[in-house]
């Protein structure tokens, strides 16, 4: 008996690959994907393993979607999102100061030219520079995050298409071996 136990889970092991392998201890492979399979003829659970694996494996082949990594490309793209967000937001940095210098220069060449007080007007050219620069720079900042957010929200979106593709396939597999399935 422990023989043919062991042979089955060889055999499910092999059948189902390394994605069953992947999935949580405890559960099965269409509960780690968020899939309800209920056996409509009392297959085994050792049957259903291993028909669920195959119909992973098919749906895999048929959508060119595998699940498991496209969750794991998810979270990469939701970081990349969350970096460039901050990247955004990191660069207006310095902004103000930048601009307080190149102004504070231009006030003082107009005072120069104007035969005014130079350094008042150097002040008056800092004060405008700055306060000019600060805002563009925080206009493009705004600009970049919320770029970054819908490219992210863009590829979330298209990630759970992907996902949804993936269930149907594999539903429609587990339909067809005599399964009711819900996702």
């Amino acid at each position: 008996m422990k023989a043919q136990c062991l042979a089955v889970i060889g055999l499910s092991l092999i059948v189902n690959g390394a994605h069953a392998q992947s999935a949580p201890s405890g559960k099965t492979l269409a509960a780690t994907i968020n899939v309800y399979v209920f056996p409509n003829n009392g297959q085994a659970a050792s049957q259903q393993a291993k028909d669920e694996g195959e119909c992973y494996n098919w749906a895999t082949m048929n959508t060119g979607t595998d699940p498991f990594e496209l969750q794991k490309q998810a979270a990469s793209d939701q970081q990349q999102a969350q970096q460039q967000a901050q990247q955004a937001q990191n660069s207006t940095k310095g902004a103000g100061a930048r601009g307080a210098v190149g102004g504070a220069a231009a006030g003082a060449l107009i005072g120069e030219i104007a035969d005014t007080d130079r350094s008042e007007a150097a002040a008056w050219g800092a004060a405008l520079g700055a306060v000019h620069n600060r805002r563009k720079a925080d206009a493009r900042s705004s600009q970049a995050q919320a770029s970054a957010q819908q490219t992210g929200a863009s590829k979330g979106a298209a990630t759970a298409e992907q996902i949804t593709n993936f269930k149907k396939a594999f539903s429609v597999c587990l339909e067809s071996k005599k399964y009711m399935v819900k996702f």
